[in-house]
């Protein structure tokens, strides 16, 4: 009888370790059951490739909120984008947002730059100084491909010198 005890105790310690974690993880993500109140602003990216609705909002380096919704405007053909901010948190209304890479092989996010204005954004308005996302693919081939066309065509544009 002392082995089913035993096995009890230890299978409700795994439970309640596997709750726990559960809980941890939630909150990591910012699914929470805490009260962090936020307030949300929108904001119009030509592309937000590699941002999906949970991603990190960063102001300095620090989780300050998360994408929320993510749709297309079918006026303007951008993804517009809802962010709950975390409350508390005044952003000057000249602000800027755009979108970030963690490295070379990082996943993105999305950065908030502070303005210097006075007037600060409040629940609903739009952060409209955006900057969508880059493809690290598509720079590189730009540098390979201008860089074999300008020496390319630095070399026809000059006279052959036959003396």
């Amino acid at each position: 009888m002392s082995h089913s005890v035993a096995e009890v105790l230890t299978g409700a310690a795994v439970l309640v370790v596997g709750i726990g974690f559960a809980v941890w993880a939630a909150d990591s993500a910012g699914r929470g059951f805490g009260t962090t109140k936020t307030y949300p602003l929108t904001a119009s990216f030509r592309a937000v490739d590699g941002i999906q609705v949970g991603s990190d909002v960063r102001l300095a380096g620090l989780k300050v909120g998360t994408i929320t919704k993510l749709e297309l405007n079918p006026t303007t053909f951008f993804a517009d984008a809802t962010i709950a901010m975390q409350e508390g948190i005044q952003l000057p209304s000249d602000s800027a947002i755009l979108i970030s890479q963690d490295g070379l092989l990082g996943g993105n996010y999305v950065e908030i730059q502070p303005g210097g204005m006075d007037d600060v954004l409040g629940p609903g308005d739009e952060i409209e100084d955006t900057q969508g996302s880059v493809s690290l693919i598509s720079l590189l081939m730009k540098f390979v491909g201008g860089s074999s066309s300008d020496s390319s065509s630095a070399g026809a544009a000059a006279p052959v010198d036959g003396g």
